[in-house]
Formats: structure tokens, sequence, C-alpha cells
């Protein structure tokens, strides 16, 4: 069988301390851990490989017949590694097991007791994915009428296109829960990621809990003598009558033309809110016009 040097395949040195040996296996062993690799069957490959040399220096006894007699050191009556690791790939204790049970869930300290492959105790727990959240801003125009919007989110060093759709009637701080896209497990299912909604700013209206305010332009005449605007809400333009005298900042209501407010189908109003525009410029008949009106 041909000779494997197994300080290059962990990169260190022959004279590396166990400890230099055990972070150079646990960096290793994550990167190339079949359950977060890229190229799972690459990685299967390499996964035991460096198993099989961390099984061997990481034992002292290994270590020195390994150093003393170097690709005869596991035929002088004494066993070697278990070729390929030793780990059940197909079945039993399998790639997720040995992970968590040999550094332990939240990257707790390995326990070098024993060889990692030649028997537990017990089973290692497999461990659930975390679950992630993610604020999801949404226009107003989405929120009512709903569909498909897509987002990016960091994930693994680089940014992940997900695609949800935005469910009719959805509400600010609602979340939206998608199954196995949080965090990756060990051993176990990944987590869920949960999409707390916020409502975007938007140019043309105000957020008042389930209400919704916009502006909207009444010319002088048409403040003084009442008449006909149209206005522009999230459901279509509208013609909205004015009473004469009406005031600036004065509000109208078009109740149900609001936000969601939770209850099925229910909607908060829309309030349309009078902005008196002053001319800025004047014909010389109409200032004639307006100072006979101030005189009166």
């Amino acid at each position: 069988m041909q000779f494997k040097d197994y300080y290059a395949i962990l990169g260190v040195p022959k004279t590396a301390s166990q400890d230099d040996i055990r972070k150079a296996f646990r960096k290793l062993a994550r990167q190339f851990h079949p359950d977060v690799a890229k190229d799972k069957k690459a990685a299967e490959g390499k996964f035991k490989e460096i198993n099989e040399a961390n099984e061997v220096l990481s034992d002292k006894d290994k270590r020195q017949r390994y150093d003393n007699l170097g690709p005869d050191w596991d035929k002088a009556g004494h066993p070697g590694p278990r070729r390929g690791g030793g780990a059940d790939f197909q079945g039993g204790a399998g790639f997720s097991d040995f992970f968590e049970a040999f550094f332990g869930a939240g990257g707790a300290q390995p326990q070098r007791a024993r060889n990692p492959f030649s028997g537990f105790n017990r089973q290692a727990p497999k461990r659930r994915g975390d679950d992630l959240e993610y604020e999801l801003p949404v226009t107003i125009e989405e929120a009512l009428k709903g569909g498909k919007k897509s987002f990016s989110i960091p994930r693994d060093g680089r940014n992940e296109t997900i695609t949800v759709t935005i469910p009719v009637g959805v509400r600010a701080g609602q979340r939206i829960r998608l199954t196995g896209q949080g965090g990756a497990g060990v051993g176990g299912e990944a987590g869920d990621l949960f999409l707390l909604i916020a409502l975007a700013p938007h140019a043309d209206y105000r957020v008042e809990g389930a209400d919704l305010i916009r502006e909207f332009p009444v010319a002088v005449a048409a403040a003084v003598l009442g008449g006909e605007v149209e206005v522009v809400t999230p459901d279509g333009s509208i013609k909205l009558k004015i009473p004469a005298g009406t005031q600036p900042r004065q509000k109208f209501r078009l109740k149900g033309r609001g936000l969601p407010s939770g209850a099925a189908g229910a909607r908060g109003d829309f309030f349309a809110e009078a902005r008196i525009v002053i001319p800025t410029t004047l014909t010389a008949e109409q200032r004639r016009l307006w100072e006979e009106l101030a005189k009166a």
C-alpha cells in the first residue's frame, strides 16, 4: 500500500505538538465534512484521509512507530488505523454523528481520551440547525396585493438569493416561515428561516397603524368655494368632493382603503389630507382681482 505522509495531510510539521495536530484536524474536518462541503463525493475521500492521519498522529504510541518505521510502521505486529478512517458512510454512526461527538455541540472542546472511531459509550446526539430570522421590507402595494419577492441573505460567505411568496394582506410584524432554509444541522435537519415583515418607507403615503395618509393638492379657489379633486389611493384613483372652506391639512376619510388590520380581509382607513396650493406668480388681472377681494 502506498505510504501516506500523515503530517502533510494535516498540514503540520513533524515537530508539531499534540495540540497543533488537534487544531489542524479540527480545522480540516470542518472544512471537508461531507455535511457542509459543496462537493460531497470529493470531500468524503478527503475526510477519510484526514481522519486516518489524525488517528495515527494523535496516538502517542502509533505516532512513535510511524516516525521510526515509516511505511512499515503498521506491519510490526501492531494494528494500524482502519483505512478510510473507519467511519460507516452508508449507515451507523455516519459523518454527522462522528463530527458531533468529536467536536461537541456548540463548539465544545473535544475529549482526546480515545480513538474517535473505535466505539462510543453512547451514540452522539444529532443537532438540528439554528433557526434564523431576517427582516424583510415589503412595499405597501406588496402588503395589499401579495406576490413573489426575491431577496439576498449572507450564507457561508456568499450572498444567496431566495424567492418567497408574499401573502395577500400581510402585516408589519408578521413572520413567514421557510422550513429548512435556516442554519445547517450536524447530523440533523436544517433549521428554519423566519422572515419578519417590515413596511418599507413610501414616497407617497404615511402610515399610522393600519391607516394610510396621503396629501393631495387643492387650489385656493377650490378650498374656498369647494369642488372636486382627484386623489390617488393604493386601490386606484378616485374623485373626492371637498366642501367650501376646506382648511390646510384637513383630512377626508375613505373607510376600508388602508392597510390590512388583522381580521380576515379587514383593512384600516385611508385619509386624504388637503394641501392648499398658493400661487407663486400672478398675472396683472389676477393681482387686481385678489386686491379687490382683499378690500372686500
